[in-house]
């Protein structure tokens, strides 16, 4: 069985929704499809597999602190292709 990446909710309200992911070597999120426009912020530097709904993988370089913006939509599996623990905050914006 694959290891789950383990989500905590810090704040939830009527406009936003704040998460942190926390991701062992390997362990990823499912397949899931964002509802909202989010942002991440890594909490780590590394790398995430990125696996799309059609089964293609892609690879992404994150950079502790460098933020990025995706729109509601978006459908993937994110996997921690590190042998360290990785971790990033998703702020969604309902």
């Amino acid at each position: 069985m694959t290891a789950k990446a383990e989500p905590i909710t810090h704040l939830e309200n009527d406009r936003t929704i704040v998460t942190e992911w926390r991701f062992a070597p390997g362990a990823e999120t499912g397949h899931h499809r964002h509802g909202y426009d989010y942002v991440i912020v890594p909490l780590t530097s590394g790398r995430l597999k990125i696996v799309a709904p059609d089964g293609s993988e892609s690879f992404s370089e994150l950079t502790s602190g460098q933020s990025y913006f995706r729109q509601a939509g978006v459908e993937h599996n994110v996997i921690n292709a590190n042998d360290h623990d990785f971790a990033f905050v998703e702020v969604e914006f309902k």
